[in-house]
């Protein structure tokens, strides 16, 4: 009877895109309609800052994370071309470097220098990629879906205190905006802690922390400049 182990690793690089746009788009856009609530606009000026929030959010997602995973990309294809053109010129001493880390890793230098050798004869660009620079398929992120997933869970997250802020009146909009928000947050950081098998207390508690910090700090700008003015 074979034995699989339900591994969480390999949820990490959607888990951290999703996480990462929907806690930003929660953050900064309940934290914007807080601080110009605090500064004493009026409801519409709330709305269409949240709005602009929201779209502005979801470009910078986007743009981030496109140049980002394109940076990426161009690193690990200049990196394979590094070593396609050093198995080109020095077969054997490729031999040699990928045995040497199989013997570090714990095989006798015999065991070792097979292993390379029949993982170079199958592959010997992927043998070298995945041992010696540390690549594996999780690394070909594309562009553009990266930019479009990080843009829409932005807005999903931006929605929600946006949603709230069209809803409430105007004296209990800073109050319902960060609770619901904070929840939000908690909910958020438990279901992303979950997915990823850690402890849903701490997930929900620390994205919580760091979000009612926001918050706080930009109602205490906004209630300033709308003293000053």
């Amino acid at each position: 009877m074979s034995h699989e182990e339900d591994h969480r690793s390999n949820r990490v690089g959607w888990l951290r895109a999703a996480v990462l746009g929907a806690n930003d788009g929660i953050v900064s856009t309940a934290s914007l309609i807080i601080g110009v609530t605090a500064a004493n606009a009026t409801q519409h000026n709330i709305l269409l800052a949240g709005i602009a929030g929201l779209v502005a959010g979801a470009m910078s997602m986007a743009a981030g994370e496109y140049v980002s995973v394109s940076s990426q990309l161009d690193t690990i294809k200049a990196d394979l071309a590094l070593e396609k053109r050093s198995l080109e010129e020095d077969y054997e001493d490729e031999i040699d470097e990928l045995a040497q880390i199989y013997e570090n890793r714990g095989l006798d230098s015999i065991m070792a220098r097979q292993v390379a050798e029949k993982l170079m004869e199958h592959d010997a660009l992927g043998a070298h990629a995945r041992d010696e620079i540390g690549l594996s398929d999780s690394n070909g992120a594309n562009p553009i879906q990266a930019a479009m997933f990080s843009a829409a869970t932005f807005t999903i997250g931006a929605a929600l205190p946006l949603l709230v802020a069209w809803l409430v009146p105007l004296p209990m909009l800073i109050a319902m905006v960060a609770g619901s928000s904070l929840l939000f947050l908690a909910s958020l950081g438990a279901i992303a802690a979950r997915a990823g098998g850690a402890s849903m207390s701490i997930g929900a508690i620390r994205v919580t922390f760091w979000g009612a910090l926001a918050m706080a700090l930009t109602a205490m700008v906004g209630q300033f400049f709308g003293i000053v003015t």
